[in-house]
């Protein structure tokens, strides 16, 4: 079972995130915030972490930039209600860009054409 890390501080999207990525076979581990993800990148195995941009504390592009600087091998997805922020270069670095929408339908496809699965 691929293991992927949901880091998104809001709550309610985390319980339907973990949800839905459960009934496509994933194990889900939640990080509400930066910190706490890289404390999970740092102590286990993820094949895929999923990130918002906008959180309390370091936002989600400073999170990939010491995820990157600790591990280049985990492909990592921005999920973020921002388009704003595709165009900024840091961004660059995820493997994917997605916004936020009511169909989870292109976040599922990007998990598994990164996963190969």
């Amino acid at each position: 079972m691929k293991k992927i890390l949901l880091v998104e501080d809001d709550k309610s999207l985390c319980l339907l995130y973990e949800e839905e990525l459960a009934k496509e076979g994933y194990e889900i581990v939640v990080a509400h915030d930066a910190e706490s993800a890289l404390e999970k990148v740092n102590a286990g195995h993820f094949d895929l972490i999923i990130t918002d941009i906008r959180m309390p504390g370091k936002d989600g592009i400073e999170l990939i930039s010491s995820i990157m600087g600790l591990r280049k091998d985990i492909p990592i997805i921005i999920n973020t209600a921002y388009q704003s922020y595709k165009g900024d270069f840091m961004t660059w670095a995820a493997d994917a860009y997605i916004t936020k929408s009511s169909s989870m339908d292109e976040l599922k496809e990007k998990i598994k054409d990164l996963l190969k699965d």
